[in-house]
């Protein structure tokens, strides 16, 4: 199928909803404020639709009393973002939102800001279709039984299943059209639709339906908020390419900067023109055993001390031992622990970075499941994970980021694995493009797949 919309879309804008109070979320922040891996949920779902090239502006309709803590300093784009008072009810929050678009709008699609995991091919194909039948649904199929029970109490009928469809955002409708349906229903008297498509089928107009997609969930309660991190986690993400910030000039601390993964990063860095610090035991000028505290929170204090604050921290160190948990002593338990994780901790802790500055940590994609052979490494890596998106919700002023590779060409790797066929290993000289491409941008709060490209 064609998804090449760009040259039918001169004004297609997109209406994002965030008017909700948050009261099934049990807290007096509404839900679509509260941070998801380290960024509100809003900013997530923005992020979906400045992907998409086709849009020619974004409609934010937000609560009147939450309009002060709308921050979009960290996105960076060429497309106008506009923020307009919501209204007392869904209906007349998307109408706002509706006569806030250009007036050259020709297609909108108004989708829930709360829903941050919306795809591509979902957002496409709603570009594609609108332009073909003027309304169309996201939908997907209803996987339970459903029970019509008008009091709550008793069964009166179960209807077949097959025949419904459970309605998602976005949807997606000729401008005048659904302009025409909110007019007509206002006239009407009808105040309080929770959906728009709804009042476009009031007017006897046909809704084409889309298919959705079981991810797209809609964040409306703490559960719904766990399981939308669990998502995150099983599906790491890629760096935005929205910006291109320049390293030139700018002072990057690297701890295991003298290992494989650690001297490519450096070496991009300093082809980029930014200078590196590096932190290790065989380090030639910052010689350091970063598992020690005290030794840690000093040589932090001796950069300062020659540099004032860097403009970010790359933790790299890492160690690995392949033995079972039975084989392991308590001494080499700590020192994984120490190396993979606490060493982490202790330098986020003492660097000392401006404002806009960067933490990228290197973790591994072992951290989403244990393995036998790498009980304690695999562990911390998991600890490194949810340490990084806690992170950057504890330092707003600050971009923080995790990255997973996954089996990685290193001295380390082939140590222990020695039958594995390096073509299939990740090359350290791609986790350092993707950490420069990190620096460069303002991304916070994500966890980075970085995979082997064939």
């Amino acid at each position: 199928m064609d998804h090449s919309p760009q040259e039918r879309f001169p004004r297609c804008s997109a209406v994002l909803l965030m008017g909700g109070v948050g009261m099934r979320f049990g807290s007096e922040k509404p839900k679509q404020f509260h941070k998801l891996s380290g960024k509100p949920i809003y900013v997530h779902t923005m992020e979906r639709f400045l992907k998409i090239p086709y849009f020619a502006e974004i409609i934010l309709v937000i609560p009147t009393e939450w309009m002060d803590e709308v921050e979009l300093s960290s996105l960076s784009t060429a497309l106008p973002i506009r923020c307009v008072a919501g209204g007392s009810t869904r209906q007349e929050s998307s109408y706002l939102g509706l006569l806030a678009c250009d007036p050259t709008t020709e297609f909108v699609m108004i989708h829930d800001a709360v829903r941050p995991f919306v795809s591509q091919k979902i957002l496409l194909e709603n570009l594609l279709q609108v332009q073909i039948h003027n309304a169309v649904d996201t939908c997907i199929p209803s996987t339970d039984t459903l029970v019509y029970s008008p009091d709550g109490e008793q069964i009166q009928q179960i209807p077949q299943r097959r025949e419904f469809q459970r309605g998602q955002t976005p949807q997606s409708f000729s401008y005048p059209l659904i302009l025409q349906a909110h007019e007509w229903a206002k006239k009407q008297k009808i105040e309080n639709s929770t959906d728009d498509c709804s009042l476009v089928l009031h007017l006897g107009h046909p809704v084409h339906i889309v298919q959705g997609e079981e991810k797209n969930l809609k964040i409306t309660t703490e559960l719904d908020l766990f399981l939308a991190e669990q998502l995150l986690r099983i599906s790491p993400q890629s760096v935005d390419s929205c910006d291109v910030l320049s390293v030139s000039g700018k002072i990057y601390a690297i701890t295991g900067g003298t290992g494989d993964i650690g001297s490519a990063i450096a070496s991009f860095l300093k082809k980029a023109g930014a200078q590196t610090i590096l932190l290790s035991k065989s380090s030639l000028h910052y010689p350091i055993d970063l598992t020690d505290p005290e030794s840690t929170k000093k040589i932090f204090e001796k950069i300062h001390e020659t540099h004032g604050e860097i403009d970010g921290l790359i933790n790299s160190i890492g160690s690995f031992s392949k033995k079972g948990l039975l084989d392991l002593s308590i001494e080499e338990i700590n020192q994984i622990i120490a190396t993979n994780l606490t060493s982490l901790i202790y330098c986020s802790q003492s660097v000392r970075i401006k404002k806009g500055g960067h933490i990228v940590n290197i973790a591994s994609s072992s951290y989403a499941k244990g393995r036998k052979e790498s009980l304690i490494y695999s562990a911390a890596k998991a600890a490194v994970v949810n340490f990084s998106q806690g992170l950057a919700e504890a330092m707003p002023d600050l971009f923080v980021n995790v990255l997973v590779p996954q089996r990685t060409n290193t001295k380390m790797r082939r140590t222990h694995f020695p039958e594995e066929e390096l073509s299939s290993l990740l090359d350290p000289e791609e986790i350092a493009e993707v950490t420069l491409r990190l620096l460069q941008s303002r991304q916070t709060g994500s966890i980075i797949d970085v995979r082997k490209r064939y």
